[in-house]
């Protein structure tokens, strides 16, 4: 195990090593060796520092995936700053506010989206600089951008001496009153991860990495800095391609993947209809997926036709990265229903994971409880949400701070941990982490909206479905069409309800609450 304290050492070490192996291929043949991203990372952060960025500083990135994508990771980090990455599909109004809630000193941006976030900046809120980038691909972009940005400025020196506490990253989060809220990670929280795979995958310099979640998604983590970190081939796939699994399927043959990771449900669609049996997959050794309950029958499906990969089920909350994991054993018995246990504590959280009762305290095997974690893993807390921070952790009689996950489990007597459900109204769809009450809140924008209340259901065929209910101002009911397509303008893509019900007006409890048991019962 190296023993860098910074995630932008993986790659100048890297680059020492191996400075003329492939770092990150595209799918459409882009590709930059570990030498050249390492250079165009230098110039990134040279760039940064002349715009005035400092260490501890927060900077945007309004990408596509990409190579252009990557290196402004890394140039941000070798700046000193953090990065706060945003969705390009989602909604320009909940990217400005990420970006002003964290108060980016910088933004790196497509000239696609530049015109709409401008728009969403208020004369309160003042625009943060922004490097302008006229596309993505290849790194190209990026350095054309760089040279025409003041081309004359001189190389700065970098003597940047930072912690492993520092602040690398922040990722934005459904928040519960309608607002994301921001998960402050640390270069130890993600460098903790990283050498836990290391150990656990033996990754080395001949694998290639799939580059499955987008880069605001906690899972690409593993993707990006444990392929880096081995001198390995980061291959990133197109969201059109990697949502599509009968192209998605050819894919991962061609291009030799070793290692894939992603939520279950693109690997169930995988299984169901990309037609796996067509192609051969001798490169793929590990099958690793997180994000949500994978249902049994089609993981069985997907071992049948993909038998040689071990596969492992990964959990941990965007708060703690995975915590977590469980071997898929070899065979999986015909009449089992139950999903697999999300396993047993990494090495990194061994003794730093308990299941406890309301109160706080611990329950013991085999009793229900609340999953909580400590240890190098868990975030520093919520950007500029102190209470509710505070909120998030219990505080045993030792002063230590365990984070509270809200997933209710039981511990096995083999010792591995199952998830049995959610303690609050929060979801996973598609891997991401869904506050219902986001939604809700989506939903009262529409002019004619007067009450509003999401559920959510799950089943083995269809995963987990969102149901909206609603009544409308002076019976003036939009139709569903309108609905959904005011939807995918206000809301991200996975948080667009799956089915919408009109009622005269919402049951409602003794309290004259919303009554979410009753909603449960209307089909």
């Amino acid at each position: 195990m190296n023993n860098q304290k910074t995630l932008q050492q993986l790659l100048v070490l890297s680059a020492q090593k191996y400075p003329d192996r492939i770092a990150v291929e595209e799918t459409n043949d882009g590709a930059i060796t570990y030498h050249d991203l390492n250079w165009l990372s230098d110039q990134l952060r040279d760039k940064l520092t002349h715009l005035g960025v400092c260490p501890g500083d927060r900077v945007g990135i309004y990408l596509r995936k990409s190579i252009d994508s990557v290196a402004s990771i890394f140039g941000i980090l070798k700046a000193g700053a953090a990065y706060v990455p945003v969705d390009p599909g989602a909604p320009p109004a909940r990217n400005a506010y990420i970006f002003s809630d964290c108060t980016v000193k910088a933004i790196i941006i497509e000239n696609q989206f530049v015109d709409k976030l401008s728009a969403e900046f208020s004369s309160q809120n003042e625009l943060p600089t922004l490097l302008v980038i006229d596309g993505t691909g290849s790194g190209t972009y990026l350095k054309s951008a760089l040279e025409r940005a003041n081309p004359d400025n001189p190389a700065l020196p970098h003597s940047l001496e930072l912690t492993p506490d520092n602040l690398a990253y922040i990722l934005y989060t459904s928040g519960s009153t309608g607002k994301p809220k921001g998960v402050m990670l640390s270069h130890q929280n993600a460098l903790s991860f990283i050498d836990w795979c290391s150990e656990v995958f033996e990754p080395n310099e001949m694998d290639r990495f799939s580059s499955h979640a987008p880069f605001h998604f906690d899972l690409s983590i593993l993707d990006l800095y444990v392929s880096i970190k081995h001198g390995a081939t980061l291959v990133l796939i197109e969201e059109e391609i990697g949502k599509d699994p009968v192209r998605l399927a050819p894919w991962i043959s061609d291009k030799r993947i070793s290692i894939w990771y992603s939520t279950p449900s693109i690997l169930s669609f995988l299984a169901q209809y990309g037609k796996l049996d067509r192609y051969e997959f001798p490169d793929l050794r590990l099958v690793l997926f997180a994000g949500e309950v994978f249902p049994i029958k089609h993981l069985r499906i997907l071992k049948d036709l993909l038998p040689k990969p071990r596969y492992f089920n990964l959990y941990g909350p965007t708060e703690t990265n995975v915590c977590t994991y469980f071997e898929i054993p070899a065979m999986i018995p015909v009449d089992q229903t139950k999903p697999f246990p999300i396993g047993e504590a990494c090495t990194h959280y061994r003794d730093m994971i308990k299941v406890v009762d309301e109160q706080g305290q611990d329950v013991g095997m085999g009793k229900t409880g609340e999953l909580v974690a400590t240890g190098p893993g868990v975030m520093q807390g919520y950007w500029n949400l102190p209470e509710k921070t505070a909120n998030a952790f219990l505080i045993d009689s030792t002063g230590q701070r365990w984070y509270r996950t809200g997933d209710v489990v039981v511990q096995e007597e083999d010792g591995n941990y199952l998830y049995l459900s959610r303690r609050d109204r929060m979801v996973k769809k598609r891997g991401y982490r869904v506050e219902l009450g986001e939604i809700e809140a989506g939903l009262y924008n529409h002019p004619y909206v007067k009450e509003a209340a999401v559920i959510a259901t799950s089943n083995d065929e269809n995963g987990v479905q969102i149901k909206a209910f609603l009544s409308f101002k002076d019976g003036q009911n939009p139709s569903r069409i309108e609905l959904k397509r005011f939807c995918a303008e206000n809301l991200p893509n996975y948080m667009v309800p799956d089915f919408f019900s009109f009622l005269n007006s919402l049951p409602k409890t003794s309290t004259d609450k919303i009554d979410y048991q009753k909603l449960k019962t209307i089909d």
